[in-house]
């Protein structure tokens, strides 16, 4: 049963994403249609991780309190009917309105699915839970670029909206038929079945909670700028038409899909042969952090093929790392408080997202990618280093 939950995370992760990046792949063909600027998208992009930032501190909460399969539901079903609205968009502030609705209820997908790896998987297998989830989100940005493209190239793009949206609602059928909460938690810690009363006080202002929130503002721009500005990149810099976006823009995916599970696995396997706990985690993320710098090369190499393959190390780290750090909050947080302390966590990397994606819009209006790039490589490396000083292994069970 666990590995079945594992495969239904992966595919919401892997909806959840391809409605995300779908706007992305799209972006140019419908600049033209709605009458849409480089700074009207980087707004709008702003627009959904605002509400996406609000509201990933409230679904962890709100997923503790009505239990994962509920809260789960509630959430899938709200960004499954968001997406299919984008499809109504008449110009840039209808297009904002649904990307922030789609941001109240996108968050959600992870402090649930968190929450659910929690309840079935051993503190061994629990990375590699997350990291299989996880891998959802690569899989999803990877067929998003096919999948939009070719649906946007054939119908338009106002049915690739429709069509990604209703993806969702099937799985939820799936989702309410299968999921449900085992008596207990499988490391027989917790006896209660039920979803406990969680302080979000106590939560927020928890050293371990604020170390999480810290470092993911860090380090999740980066993938938001991978997410948003990359087939946008690959279009501007290396001359990539939509259909070249579509044929290409999906491989560094598959990279973050092998470093998911492979970032999952290896604190995991490390832990089976005598590691503690922290060090095994530790480890693992300090891996995929320091491949990151990869990312100053992309703009630098000669060749779109060049800077399609240091894009790749760069998805690949990112993936190791985050695969271990999501996990940390099951790690350090009874299982009442894991979504909230997910939410906290996930709403501080979307504010740096927020603040990182204006200033792209910004830098690449009025001066070039390459500043992006650099900052980009650097961040998860100075984010291991807070990590080693602000969450010594005594911090861990």
């Amino acid at each position: 049963m666990p590995w079945i939950i594992a495969g239904l995370l992966l595919i919401s992760t892997m909806i959840n994403y391809t409605d995300r990046v779908t706007l992305s792949v799209l972006i140019t063909d419908m600049r033209g249609q709605l009458g849409l600027s480089e700074s009207d998208y980087s707004q709008i992009i702003s627009i959904f991780l605002c509400s996406y930032a609000i509201m990933y501190a409230a679904s962890g909460y709100i997923v503790d309190r009505l239990g994962t399969r509920r809260g789960f539901a509630v959430f899938a079903f709200g960004w499954s009917v968001c997406q299919m609205l984008h499809a109504l968009a008449r110009g840039k502030w209808s297009l904002a309105g649904c990307r922030f609705l789609l941001g109240l209820f996108e968050p959600g997908n992870f402090p649930a699915a968190v929450k659910a790896i929690r309840e079935w998987f051993p503190e061994e297998r629990r990375a590699l839970g997350v990291g299989i989830f996880n891998a959802g989100s690569s899989l999803g940005a990877a067929v998003a670029s096919p999948l939009a493209a070719f649906i946007g190239l054939r119908y338009g793009w106002r049915f690739a909206f429709i069509f990604t949206g209703a993806l969702g609602l099937v799985w939820l059928v799936f989702w309410l038929t299968i999921y449900y909460t085992p008596v207990g938690t499988i490391d027989g810690k917790e006896g209660q079945s039920y979803p406990a009363r969680s302080s979000w006080r106590a939560v927020a202002t928890n050293r371990a909670c604020l170390t999480l929130m810290l470092v993911r503002f860090l380090a999740d721009p980066v993938i938001y700028f991978i997410i948003f500005w990359l087939p946008t990149y690959l279009q501007k810099e290396r001359g990539f038409d939509l259909e070249m976006v579509g044929r290409y823009a999906w491989i560094p995916y598959v990279f973050g899909d092998i470093g998911y599970v492979f970032g999952g696995w290896l604190s995991g396997w490390l832990i089976q042969r005598g590691w503690g706990l922290a060090k095994a985690r530790k480890t693992a993320m300090a891996l995929g952090a320091f491949l990151l710098p990869a990312a100053i090369a992309a703009p630098l190499v000669p060749s779109a093929q060049a800077a399609i393959a240091a894009t790749c190390v760069v998805v690949f780290g990112h993936a190791v790392w985050i695969a271990n750090l999501l996990t940390l909050p099951a790690d350090l947080f009874p299982q009442s408080q894991v979504g909230t302390a997910t939410g906290f966590s996930g709403m501080a990397g979307s504010v740096g997202g927020i603040l990182a994606n204006l200033a792209t819009g910004y830098v690449v209006s009025h001066f070039s990618y390459l500043p992006v790039f650099v900052i980009a490589g650097l961040m998860h490396p100075l984010s291991m280093i807070l990590v080693l000083i602000l969450l010594p292994n005594g911090s861990f069970p």
